[in-house]
């Protein structure tokens, strides 16, 4: 009894006070040391033994097997000076056990005596190893076969495909348990034949917790969540296993809601459960509630799985949620994951976007041999921040080291020199893709290059790229031009890239946005109108513009068009108050041209002070410590106007701002920004 509840320490003080041990005494606790994973202490109580029996030698054997200690198992086999049929069964399902099958199967066949276990164990070892016909055949010699036999010929057919030859020994079969049905409709699961397992499933005499499961998950692979979801209210028992599935086949079919539902019903969860809910939430981008799980997760004392660190970290990444990101990579290091290079650009990733460009310095640095992706990371990042003396350097060092570029590392270096007006370094490298790199430029790499060109001011240049690359231009590069257009001020071009890009997504708000602002800064209204009329007509609606803020691990939104709704709404409007003379005296004069409306010069001011970016800066002022950097994030590109202001807030304040905008990083000091005023 201790021995079983795992109280091995008791079982031996019992057995040391016995006055008389008997044989079946010494049997006992060595069988309980075995049991508690202590095959040493089992083996010397064996060697202390004055007399053994064949059980005690069996006990033996049988013992190493469930320890896994296969080899240690047949040196004791060897040295038995009698074996009976448990002896020889024993060292089969060991080797079986360890998928050492060829030595099994000569085992099995010099038994000198079977029984009906024997030839079941070496049947599961064939069909192990995925040798169904072999297995077939020893299903045929067997002199007797028993239920369990049946069910492992009826799995092995059904793991090979073969669910009509497994029928056959199923309806053969003149008894059957509840686990012959299960396998047999599992069979049909697995081999997309649900309907046929759903006709079973009803007429099945008895129905068990893995009965329902099966029949359940068979639904949810498939995609036919509403049938699903029936069973699943219908089940007369819940198992963990069944509600994970549910939560992830409602996921994902978009229905966040009632998976969240199933969670919060769970008397039990499981890491799979939490992780299956958190990817629900990352897939559908409900972002804010993975950061929610994971706090809930760290109240209730749950241990994270590595899925779920992964996919907490990559929201992390995406919100910029610096605080809740440190902690990940706090648990990871506990678990020696970090040490993984594919966690590694996880977290490199992580930091970049949260702009932590030292730290993710530190995480790249710590590698010996970096991957390509490693390397891709530190230099996008470098990109993204405006570092395109740094992203060019690492690129160089990446090649003199052997590490051959791919297409995202390319993407990543065009990038930096887009951002940074390196027009020279960009076409020198852009020409000696096909000869020195091996790469087919593709339509990613074009539209990098007309970026780079068009925000250069070199629109012609980009044109002539576009009309003669021999590939068909798509969206993105009609955009890229379009964005230079905009910031040019080449109306003839920008109504011809518009044109373009309203053919290719006419449902895509961007390209009216664009040529709206173009139209804007010249006092077009009229046509402005007409591009609004022209984006009701056909149902185009422009994403709202929004930026948020993490303080205290808390992620605070804010958008111009609902900024009332936050609870301390009227402390960010008198702080907005309060540096508006500073920001005079400094020299800002508010942009109106960055209003998209006709309206008088005052209206456009007001409108101005509720850009989403300004709200949150703020925010930020108001509750971060001095020497502790604002970091803001925003889903578009910052505005003309909001990145002047945010200038010479950075000045007025003494305070480090860092702004990452639909493209890239922002980062403010001393009235000046990174970018150079080149975005």
């Amino acid at each position: 009894m201790f021995a079983r509840q795992g109280q091995i320490e008791n079982a031996r003080k019992v057995f040391d006070e016995l006055p008389n041990k008997t044989i079946v005494s010494w049997n006992s606790i060595i069988a309980g040391y075995f049991q508690n994973k202590q095959p040493v202490k089992a083996q010397k109580l064996f060697d202390k033994m004055t007399e053994r029996n064949l059980i005690s030698w069996n006990n033996l054997v049988s013992g190493y097997v469930k320890c896994g200690m296969v080899t240690e198992a047949r040196k004791v086999f060897d040295k038995m000076p009698e074996r009976n049929v448990v002896s020889w069964t024993a060292m089969i399902r060991g080797y079986v056990q360890e998928g050492v099958i060829l030595e099994a199967e000569k085992l099995f066949w010099e038994m000198p005596e079977k029984n009906v276990i024997s030839w079941t164990v070496m049947l599961g070892g064939l069909i192990r190893d995925c040798r169904v016909d072999d297995a077939r055949r020893l299903y045929d010699m067997m002199p007797g076969k028993d239920v369990v036999a049946r069910t492992n010929m009826i799995l092995g057919y059904c793991q090979d495909g073969r669910v009509d030859e497994a029928r056959e020994i199923f309806d053969e079969m003149p008894k059957k348990n509840v686990i012959s049905w299960t396998t047999m409709i599992s069979g049909y699961v697995h081999n997309n034949r649900v309907d046929v397992a759903r006709k079973l499933f009803e007429v099945m005499p008895e129905k068990n917790e893995v009965s329902w499961t099966a029949m359940l998950m068979g639904y949810t692979q498939c995609g036919r969540i509403e049938e699903a979801w029936e069973l699943f209210k219908a089940m007369p028992m819940t198992s963990v296993v069944a509600s994970n599935a549910m939560i992830l086949g409602l996921g994902q079919s978009g229905e966040v809601q009632k998976a969240r539902m199933v969670f919060d019903r769970m008397s039990k969860k499981d890491d799979a459960t939490w992780s299956a809910m958190i990817k629900v939430y990352e897939r559908k981008g409900v972002e804010l509630e993975v950061l929610n799980l994971f706090t809930m997760m760290q109240e209730e004392a749950v241990r994270v799985n590595f899925p779920s660190l992964i996919s907490v970290l990559s929201v992390c990444a995406s919100l910029a949620s610096l605080d809740n990101g440190r902690q990940v990579h706090a648990q990871l290091v506990r678990l020696h994951f970090d040490v993984d290079v594919y966690v590694a650009s996880v977290l490199i990733t992580m930091y970049i976007k949260c702009g932590e460009l030292v730290k993710a310095k530190q995480v790249f640095d710590r590698f010996a041999f970096k991957d390509i992706v490693m390397w891709n990371s530190i230099i996008s990042g470098y990109a993204q921040h405006g570092l395109g003396e740094e992203a060019l350097r690492v690129f160089h060092e990446m090649f003199s080291s052997g590490v051959m570029p791919d297409d995202v590392t390319l993407v990543g270096v065009f990038s930096a020199c887009s951002y940074t007006g390196k027009v020279k370094e960009g076409r020198e490298i852009f020409e000696l893709m096909k000869t020195k790199y091996l790469l087919e430029p593709k339509t990613e790499h074009y539209a990098c290059m007309v970026d780079l060109l068009g925000r250069a001011g070199h629109i012609d240049d980009a044109m002539n790229l576009i009309e003669t690359m021999p590939l068909e231009p798509d969206a993105i590069i009609w955009g890229s031009l379009l964005g230079a257009c905009r910031t040019h001020m080449k109306l003839d071009l920008a109504e011809v890239a518009a044109k373009k890009l309203l053919q290719l997504e006419p449902k895509n708000a961007g390209p009216y946005i664009l040529l709206s602002n173009i139209y804007a800064s010249q006092r077009r209204w009229r046509d402005v109108s007409a591009l609004r009329k022209r984006m009701r007509a056909r149902n185009v609606v422009k994403p709202p513009g929004c930026s948020w803020i993490e303080v205290e691990k808390k992620v605070h939104m804010f958008s111009s068009t609902d900024c009332m709704n936050h609870p301390e709404y009227l402390m960010i409007m008198s702080k907005l108050e309060k540096l508006s003379p500073l920001l005079r005296e400094a020299g800002y004069c508010p942009d109106g041209s960055f209003v998209l409306h006709d309206v008088e010069e005052e209206e456009k001011v007001h409108r101005l002070r509720y850009h989403s970016e300004k709200l949150a800066v703020a925010y930020g002022l108001l509750k971060l410590p001095k020497g502790v950097p604002i970091r803001v994030m925003q889903n578009l590109r910052v505005c003309g106007d909001c990145h002047s202001a945010i200038k010479l807030i950075a000045k007025v304040t003494g305070r480090e701002i860092i702004l990452r905008d639909g493209n890239r990083f922002h980062h403010f000091k001393d009235g000046m920004c990174s970018c150079k005023d080149y975005w």
